[in-house]
């Protein structure tokens, strides 16, 4: 089809398919589409594709099924516009995208697709990663860690390289937390010295060991940081309102007042 067709072809359908979505980003990229949408590159949209993943998350988070259907169809855009812009450079399709993840799933579950016989989810795990690291050459543990991607959450690659490091680990969720309160002296010593590297470096440290609790005691790091901070918000709101309904500003309200309402509200 040419341009007009395709161009009519979409304006025309009553019910629009995954295929109709990769049309539709053809057009937009092609000659005489849209400006914006030709000039983008991967780089450009990259915060994008992470802020539509969050927001997928959220939908997920919020038990909104309407809402999640609509996050997963943009975060579905960003992957057909990514494999676009690589069809029209003659990497890849997203034909060969499918492709790869489909023979990677056929690949990764023996258990269902061949003779492999399994118990447990466990050893569903195990063989899974065991398959993983064969396909990328992971010989060692150092190996696995550097696979962990950089650009991930730093709580969530901390945990991630942890898990992947348990030869290496505390023994127990008690002598985690007894490291916690040294990396927090070797902090306070490091923020006395005025030393701003130092402070970071040793303010990385107790990060690093604080996700080594939450993964020994089983605990989503990034849940609870995100759950402590919508319960700060609706704290906060609660002490704003108390202070706007006396007539006051928050801005120039005496902080130690400011402290009285939220223990108060605390």
């Amino acid at each position: 089809m040419d341009r007009e067709e395709k161009i009519r072809y979409l304006l025309g359908a009553e019910h629009y398919s995954t295929e109709d979505l990769r049309l539709i980003v053809e057009v937009l990229r092609g000659e005489d589409g849209c400006p914006w949408d030709r000039e983008q590159t991967h780089k450009s949209i990259r915060a994008g594709l992470i802020e539509e993943t969050y927001e997928v998350i959220e939908a997920i988070d919020k038990d909104d099924t309407i809402l999640m259907c609509e996050e997963l169809g943009d975060l579905l855009l960003q992957v057909i516009f990514h494999a676009q812009i690589e069809t029209e450079k003659g990497n890849f399709t997203l034909c060969d995208v499918t492709d790869n993840v489909c023979r990677k799933l056929i690949h990764r579950h023996p258990h269902v697709f061949g003779n492999l016989n399994v118990s447990s989810t466990e050893q569903v795990l195990e063989n899974w990663d065991k398959i993983k690291s064969e396909e990328k050459s992971r010989k060692t543990i150092t190996d696995k860690l550097r696979a962990v991607p950089a650009a991930l959450p730093a709580l969530m690659r901390a945990v991630k390289v942890g898990k992947r490091a348990a030869c290496l680990d505390f023994p127990d969720a008690g002598a985690v937390v007894d490291k916690i309160h040294e990396e927090t002296d070797e902090l306070s010593a490091a923020i006395g010295s005025g030393d701003t590297e130092r402070i970071e470096e040793e303010l990385g440290d107790l990060l690093l060991t604080v996700s080594s609790l939450a993964r020994k005691v089983g605990i989503d790091p990034e849940a609870a940081l995100n759950r402590a901070t919508d319960k700060f918000i609706d704290r906060f709101e609660k002490v704003e309102n108390e202070v706007l309904c006396a007539g006051l500003d928050m801005n120039k309200i005496d902080v130690t007042e400011l402290d009285k309402i939220w223990d108060k509200i605390k």
